[in-house]
């Protein structure tokens, strides 16, 4: 024991031959646990546990700073396995370090409801920092993680105080570099300067298909280098080496640090070590049992490891308990010192809004129409005022989404705390990183662009649904009425797209008072992230009463009756700018003595989200004549509509032209609506 806490105490600069050996000891404990998670699963990847086990091992237990007690302590270092494949690598450490992962818990691995599924998933293992398996998402992620350290670090920590100061560390393989979501981050990261993020890049040389060199030859440290780096290098199994890298990586601070660390997939395997055939299959019995022999562990039981690597592995975290206890005394004097400044930092990272932040309401000239993309930037002003924690970003579009308000500083390595962030044209990498600001905590991300280019996006959009994270998308130009660009531009299936999401609201609002309430129901769903679907053309605002259950507060249960009927024989429904085209076929349709429902529908997914009585009340039985408007693919619709309903949509791409006369072609219109309707009576009738 005594020897366990000698090794426990701060890093020195140089390893003695005990502490080598110790690590040496650790590493392979997490050689054999890993083996025999897969083995006995008959499942997994066991090549990168193998080959960055002492790297892994020389990162846990001298230099990150992490309490398994507190595993949600806000000034920990985070760790990121980018290479989510590689999960045993982390649940070992996990297990070893003295978090709430079993060795029962390993044995399950890959197995119905265990703690150990195939990748890392955020919120269901202690200590997983993120959801990780499509590669490059979690070096990205970091980058918003690592922005997220900084930017609160220069915003609230004072002199002799620095309550926010941790780094951020990813694991990375060769394919998270091939991704291009890691190069979009990375020279994002190089610009702003983030020094507190060290990525150990597992330089293997090896990819599902074979050699690297199949697909893979540029100088990646030198491509790090060029988008302003500090790139380093390592023997992945040499641990002093290791740990040289990264201390040397910790003392700069200017600039994000890559360390290339070359390593041997599959380490310890006599006959598959340095081949794509370790990567992502069990060894089979009969390597099993010479890997097992070749790391000293042949006699040993099933996940048997020496009980001094458990002790070595739980004293190394003693310095991560015994920092959370002087942080916590540190905030305790930073309360007293500063206390306005801690209640709002504490505010932030405890995911409460400020008192009062809805209590305004936007003021909008009822004459003329206004573009729910201009309605949200007004609203925007309002919010970025109130709310601290709101951090806004555009992928290069921020006059067109309406994102930049007045209130906006713009994050840049000579102001590290702004509160705005310029993505440049990196839709993916945006949707990424604002997951890492989401999970680093303190931060409420929105991020804008045009709806057609949600498609860059769409892996960061379903791991943050996955992952329930707070985000915030606003999505402008979102139809053909965004006119002239034509039909690159012009999103016909994308709505469709983002509502397969599951956990994902997306919401279409018709007019400003919709715009408004869409944001307020945004900044209070914490249980996933929230898709704002705005329109580039001018819309008019709809007449309704300020307050009741036709009010556009109604928004928040995803739809409500617009305009109601004594004697309704059809219902009418629609989302966004589509609302207005068809007030105007009610109209036409009461002339005629044909009395319908107009019903808004903002959310769909909402909607359907609300108790059966509610649905009933918006959608009554009795009513089989149904129509629905948008200016999207009709398929998501006949859910509401069922049989007897018709919808007007689109079945093709769209064109460039002015926006009215796209309606017109594409029969988006009054007309077609009130066609559509007698269609439908016809049916139900039938």
């Amino acid at each position: 024991m005594e020897a366990a806490r000698r090794f426990a105490k701060q890093p020195s600069d140089n390893l003695s031959a005990y502490e080598i050996q110790q690590l040496k000891r650790v590493a392979d404990s997490i050689r054999l646990l890993t083996i025999d998670a897969v083995q006995k699963a008959n499942s997994g990847h066991p090549g990168m546990p193998l080959g960055m086990a002492d790297v892994a091992t020389v990162l846990w237990l001298r230099h990150l700073k992490h309490a398994p007690s507190a595993p949600d302590w806000p000034n920990r270092d985070r760790f990121v396995l980018s290479a989510g494949h590689g999960s045993m690598l982390l649940y070992s450490l996990l297990y070893l370090t003295g978090y709430e992962v079993s060795l029962e818990d390993l044995r399950q691995f890959r197995q119905l409801d265990s703690k150990t599924p195939g990748h890392p998933e955020y919120g269901h293992t202690p200590g997983v920092e993120i959801t990780t398996g499509p590669l490059g998402q979690g070096i990205a992620s970091a980058v918003g993680m690592a922005l997220g350290e900084q930017i609160l670090r220069e915003t609230y920590n004072r002199p002799d105080f620095p309550v926010v100061d941790h780094f951020t560390y990813v694991l990375a393989s060769d394919g998270d570099l091939m991704e291009g979501i890691s190069h979009e981050a990375a020279s994002l990261a190089g610009h702003l300067g983030l020094g507190k993020l060290i990525v150990l890049y597992d330089d293997n040389h090896i990819s599902i298909d074979g050699s690297t060199d199949l697909a893979f030859s540029e100088r990646v440290t030198d491509r790090f280098g060029a988008y302003g780096w500090q790139v380093l290098e390592a023997d992945g199994h040499d641990v002093q080496s290791v740990d040289t890298a990264i201390r040397q990586a910790k003392h700069n601070t200017t600039q994000p640090t890559l360390i290339a660390c070359r390593t041997v997939i599959g380490y310890g395997s006599p006959h598959r070590a340095g081949t794509a055939k370790v990567h992502g299959e069990p060894l089979g019995e009969e390597e099993w049992r010479l890997t097992r022999a070749t790391l000293g562990f042949a006699d040993a039981d099933w996940f048997q490891i020496p009980e001094e690597a458990l002790k070595i592995a739980r004293q190394s975290a003693l310095r991560g308990t015994e920092a959370y206890q002087q942080w916590q005394q540190l905030v305790d004097r930073f309360r007293q010192t500063y206390p306005d400044v801690a209640t709002e930092l504490f505010q932030r990272l405890e995911n409460r809004l400020p008192t009062k932040w809805d209590t305004f309401r936007p003021e909008f000239d009822a004459s003329k129409p206004l573009a729910t993309r201009a309605a949200s930037g007004k609203v925007l002003e309002k919010l970025t005022a109130a709310i601290p924690q709101l951090i806004g970003g555009s992928a290069d579009l921020s006059g067109s989404n309406k994102t930049l308000t007045a209130h906006h500083t713009i994050v840049q390595r000579e102001n590290p705390a702004g509160n705005y962030i310029h993505y440049g044209v990196r839709e993916h990498a945006m949707g990424a990183i604002m997951n890492g600001l989401a999970l680093h905590g303190g931060f409420i991300p929105f991020g804008g662009t045009f709806l057609v280019f949600s498609d860059y996006m769409r892996p960061a959009i379903r791991l943050a649904a996955m992952m329930k994270l707070q985000v915030v998308y606003v999505f402008t130009h979102d139809s053909i009425g965004l006119g002239e660009d034509g039909p690159t531009h012009q999103p016909v299936e994308h709505l469709a797209a983002l509502r397969a999401i599951p956990n994902l609201a997306v919401i279409r609002p018709a007019d400003a008072a919709e715009t408004f309430e869409a944001w307020r129901v945004a900044l209070q769903n914490t249980t996933g992230p929230t898709a704002i679907v705005l329109t580039r053309q001018g819309v008019p605002h709809i007449t309704r009463p300020l307050q009741g259950a036709n009010s556009a507060e109604k928004l928040e249960r995803g739809a409500y009756i617009l305009r109601n009927a004594e004697k309704p024989r059809a219902l009418i429904l629609a989302s966004g700018s589509e609302v207005a085209i068809v007030l105007e076929a009610h109209q036409q349709l009461l002339a005629e003595g044909i009395q319908t429902k107009v019903i808004s529908v903002p959310s769909v997914e909402l909607f359907l989200c609300q108790p059966q009585h509610y649905q009933d009340l918006i959608l009554p039985g009795y009513l089989k004549a149904r129509v629905a408007v948008e200016a999207g693919i009709p398929d998501p619709w006949f859910r509401l509509v069922g049989d007897a309903g018709e919808v007007i949509g689109m079945t093709t791409f769209g064109a460039s032209a002015p926006y009215k006369q796209l309606y017109q072609k594409f029969n988006i219109t009054p007309q077609a609506v009130v066609n559509a309707v007698k269609t439908a009576l016809r049916k139900a009738k039938a």
